[in-house]
Parts: structure tokens; sequence; C-alpha cells
């Protein structure tokens, strides 16, 4: 690709059943193209739609050059539509937004000048304002401040769509599973450091229905733990395994040796022995601690040898393209 014919701006919208937002979103993409003089391109990513939004996309296509689309053979989830976008977009400055218009496409020019000028690696957005019943925004206040404390990144609100990235980022970081909501997460522990946050404008929702239940917040409770512990042990999963390993092994050695010595120590002064070694629940509760051990500092070796990078991790199947 030219210096001349360089894309500025990629959008990557991932998109479930959102036939009747997906003309109206593209058009006002277009006009902030236009009115900032933007070379940019937006990849539409259906993940799995019953309805006629592919339809919808490939008419899309024919007005706009630009739009490119990933067609899901089934329902995948948005962290998958993510991952697929990232790969295919080429802009210097890659932005996410949902497509049911809740999303306003003026933040663009402002998230895109942060990027380039502030130098940040990653800029997330803020609802500060909601148009969300209390089901909802109440699990997020939670949910946020559970990540701002693993994390120790200040973002208000995580699990916002609407995101900018240096290209670098997208390209680097690898999104699966539901780990779509902690990215600035992800991004943070592949060295990319320099998050910021932006305040945006959050609208009603216009046509169709969320597809999210409460459900949600269960699921990114258990990421958290998940991508947590994946991130800080994935190289050394030993760290993590045998430290936990040799404490309980040490612990139920210590425990049965005292066992043992103080019988030797009875016998030895014709003290009373008032029962057997071996009738004692600690020797019993030492005897598993030192099981559960050496079984946790085996885990440890086997995780070391086996590769949490599955090539097969993101093997997503395409069932159609627009390039």
């Amino acid at each position: 690709m030219t210096e001349k014919n360089k894309i500025d701006v990629s959008v990557v919208v991932p998109l479930l059943n959102e036939a009747e937002s997906l003309p109206e979103l593209v058009e006002w993409i277009n006009r902030v193209f236009e009115q900032e003089n933007i070379n940019g391109e937006v990849c539409l990513v259906d993940d799995g739609s019953t309805d006629n939004s592919w339809e919808v996309i490939q008419e899309l296509k024919k007005k706009f050059p630009w739009v490119k689309g990933l067609r899901f053979l089934r329902n995948y989830g948005k962290s998958a539509a993510l991952q697929m976008g990232f790969q295919e977009v080429e802009g210097e400055v890659v932005i996410t937004m949902d497509a049911d218009l809740q999303d306003s496409p003026d933040e663009i020019p402002e998230l895109r000048r942060m990027i380039l000028e502030d130098g940040y690696d990653l800029v997330s957005g803020w609802k500060e304002k909601r148009y969300d019943p209390i089901t909802k925004t109440l699990p997020t206040k939670l949910f946020n401040a559970a990540t701002r404390a693993v994390s120790d990144i200040q973002l208000h609100d995580f699990n916002c769509g609407l995101k900018a990235y240096k290209k670098d980022v997208v390209k680097v970081i690898e999104v699966y599973g539901e780990m779509h909501r902690y990215i600035p997460v992800i991004a943070k522990w592949n060295g990319f450091g320099k998050i910021g946050e932006k305040s945006v404008a959050h609208q009603a929702r216009k046509y169709g229905t969320t597809k999210f239940g409460l459900e949600r917040f269960v699921n990114g409770f258990l990421d958290l733990m998940s991508i947590t512990f994946v991130s800080k042990f994935k190289k050394a999963p030993m760290h993590f395994f045998g430290s936990l390993g040799s404490v309980s092994f040490l612990t139920g050695t210590i425990a049965a040796l005292w066992l043992i010595l103080e019988k030797v120590y009875l016998s030895i002064n014709n003290l009373p022995i008032q029962r057997e070694v071996t009738e004692q629940p600690l020797f019993y509760l030492a005897l598993t601690a030192v099981v559960i051990g050496s079984q946790m500092f085996m885990t440890g070796f086997i995780a070391e040898m086996v590769s949490l990078n599955q090539s097969n991790r993101n093997d997503y199947h395409i069932k159609d393209r627009i390039d």
C-alpha cells in the first residue's frame, strides 16, 4: 500500500441482527469521513445474524467501496468478531463501535487525534450519561470497580464499545472467548501502557433490542479471573502451581515429621504414648497436603510443556467475504 492510498482510520463494527441500523450508521460514518477529509474504511463483521444483515452489507458495499464485510457461519461472539476485524483492517488508527447507533461516529475525529497527536496506545470511551436501565448500569459499575482494582487501570468504563487503538495494538493483542471487555487490560499486559479515556455521547437504542443479558456479568467476573491468571502466569505457570505445590508439600512433610519425632521423643524418654501416629487426624491432613502438593507441582511441569497459544484458538469459519 502506497503513501497515497494509505488508510487513516479503520472502523470495526461487530454486529448481530442489526439490519435496520446499518445503513444509517454507515451513512453517518461517511459524513464524518468527508467532513474531516479522512481516508477511511469500515469493516462490518456479521456474527451469524439471522435477519438480512448480510444482504444490507452487500448493498452498502455497492454504494461505499471502502466497506468491508465478514460473515461468520454461526454466532461466535463479540470477541471473535473483533479479532477477525482487527486482522482485516489496515488503518493507522483503528476504532471499534457497536452497530446499534448508541455509539456516535462524531467521536471519530477526536479519538483519532488523541491517538496520533497525544500519543495514546488506546483510548476508551466513557459514557458518563447512559440511557440504560439500572439493572444494566449498577452491575456495570461493580464490574468496572473490580476491574480497576485488579488491573490498576483507571478507566470508568472498560466495556464501552467505542474505543480507538494504534494499529500496532490490534495487530499484537489476541481477543478470544469473551475477553473483549478486557481489551485495555490485555493491551497493558502486552506492553501498551499509555491508555486514555474520553467522555463520549451515549444514545438510546433506536432499533431492535439488546443482545446481552445479565449472565454477561457472571461471565465477566470469571473472565477477569481467567485473564488475570493467564496474563501473569502464561509464560511461567510453574511459578503459580510450583509455589502452591511447594508450600503444600513442605507443610505436610513438616507436620508428618513433627508427629514422628514426637513419638521418637516419647519412646526414648519412656513417656506414655497416647495415640499412634496413624491414629491422629493431623497425620492424614499432612498426608493429604503432601499428595496435593506433589500433584500441583507436577501440574506446573506439565503446564510448562503445553502451549497456551493453540493454533486453532481463533479458527473461525468465514462463510462470505467482501474486500
